[in-house]
């Protein structure tokens, strides 16, 4: 049971800057990881994989270029502040997707293992941003915003727009990819649903 008397000290923006490129770090790593796997997973993330699979496009252009329209929800909505920070930290993961693979190579990993460690990773990631009122813009900011208004877990908002996007992913990934992604997307959306509610966890 929550003390209504608490009074809760906001974050500082050093705090939210380091939590932001410390959630983008981990999120864009695993977005690495399910390119390399050749497997999806939901939200407007998942809509830029799709695109990046089928037209060759770089995922964090197309990425960055999806969350475009969103702002204008994450303004009216959701507030300016969170606007900025959402801003921010697209544009992180943007560019730490095009640095990772400078830097590193995954050979010779299971498709299922690396989309299993990538959902954990990204929910974690996920978590992270919303402790300090950012999100990674898109159905991430729908999800949010329908919780508030309307009290439905992000988590469950989130799960069904994820199932739209892999249904939409039928005739560009195969059968096997596509059971592993699903099982990803299950593995996050637990992740979410289970740490972030607005009836238990307050910070």
């Amino acid at each position: 049971m929550i003390n209504a008397n608490i009074e809760f000290k906001p974050h500082s923006w050093v705090e939210d800057g380091l939590a932001m490129l410390t959630a983008t770090f981990m999120i864009s790593f695993a977005m690495l990881l399910m390119q390399q796997a050749g497997t999806l997973t939901g939200g407007t993330a998942g809509l830029a994989l799709l695109i990046h699979y089928v037209m060759g496009v770089k995922f964090g252009l197309v990425f960055f270029m999806l969350n475009v329209p969103f702002y204008y929800l994450a303004y009216k909505q959701l507030g300016l502040g969170m606007v900025l920070k959402t801003f921010i930290a697209v544009g992180l993961l943007s560019l730490l997707t095009e640095v990772h693979p400078l830097f590193i190579h995954v050979q010779g990993m299971s498709p299922l293992y690396m989309t299993v460690l990538a959902n954990i990773f990204m929910g974690i990631g996920f978590l992270i941003l919303f402790r300090h009122h950012s999100s990674l813009g898109g159905f991430n900011l729908l999800a949010l915003f329908i919780q508030k208004r309307y009290g439905i877990a992000a988590g469950k908002v989130q799960m069904m727009m994820d199932v739209c996007i892999l249904l939409a992913s039928l005739h560009y990934v195969n059968v096997k990819l596509l059971l592993i992604s699903i099982l990803g997307v299950l593995i996050l959306n637990m992740i979410l649903t289970l740490n972030h509610r607005s009836d238990r966890y307050v910070a």
